[in-house]
């Protein structure tokens, strides 16, 4: 696990580690679709949080997700806390109740 300064630096290194599928809703985004509606086939490689120094509005979580069965590897990023998209909270609860990614747990508790 690296660590990184900011969020940018974050998304630009794992895109070069071949994370490259957005999973963040957006229009005509396949991606999305495909890990909400089947999370246990996703595995959480790894979670970095982000804290705001001095504005909340900045607090924001990336995570590396990757399926072999659907040969993808992406990003899903989402602020925490109030600033927090309620799609994506909910698509990462569903990532994390899955059994493969019960590591990641205590980091979403």
């Amino acid at each position: 696990m690296n660590a990184y300064e900011t969020v940018t630096e974050a998304v630009n290194d794992l895109s070069k580690k071949g994370y490259t599928a957005s999973f963040n809703k957006q229009e005509e985004n396949n991606n999305f679709t495909t890990i909400d509606s089947s999370p246990e086939h996703f595995t959480i490689d790894d979670v970095y949080r982000f804290e705001g120094e001095t504005d909340p509005a900045d607090e924001t979580i990336v995570i590396a997700v990757s399926s072999v069965k659907h040969d993808l590897k992406g990003i899903l990023v989402n602020g925490y806390g109030i600033y927090d998209d309620a799609a994506t909270s909910e698509v990462i609860r569903k990532l994390v109740l899955s059994e493969q990614n019960i590591a990641y747990r205590h980091q979403f508790e």
